[in-house]
Order: C-alpha cells, then structure tokens, then sequence
C-alpha cells in the first residue's frame, strides 16, 4: 500500500505527529521487523565489552557533550 503525504504542506506538528504515530505502530511489531546480522554482531562485541570490563562507557552528561559537539562539528563541515 502507497501513501502519499503532501509533506511540503504538512506544518513541523503535523510531521513530528505523523512520525510519532508510525513508530508507536512499529513499536507494536516489533517481532515483524529484522534484524541485519551485522546489527547483531556489533551488540554482541558491545555486550562482550560490558562484561569484561573493556567498554568505554560515558556518563549520559558527558555524551550529550559530544553529541553536541558533533553536530556542531558537521554543521561547520557543510
């Protein structure tokens, strides 16, 4: 099924609620959706990391600083 959305004459609102609505609908199909095996490999490295202690782990303060910094970082590249 095809739908089309006039997203040019959709506001900011009507966009973020559309968007939220689509995940929550996905959120309830999770079992539906597939996982890529690389994606599956890379969370098996990361929980192996966790465990033995080799993970580097930032406090949610100190990554919401470099997340910024990054895309304060890819604005300046553009």
């Amino acid at each position: 099924m095809a739908v089309a959305l006039k997203l040019d004459a959709m506001s900011l609102a009507d966009k973020l609620e559309t968007m939220e609505t689509l995940w929550d609908d996905l959120c309830h199909h999770v079992q539906d959706v597939g996982v890529l095996e690389w994606h599956r490999e890379v969370l098996a490295e990361r929980a192996a990391a966790v465990k033995d202690g080799t993970a580097l782990i930032d406090d949610w303060e100190v990554a919401k600083v470099k997340i910024r910094e990054s895309l304060i970082l890819r604005r300046q590249i553009k």
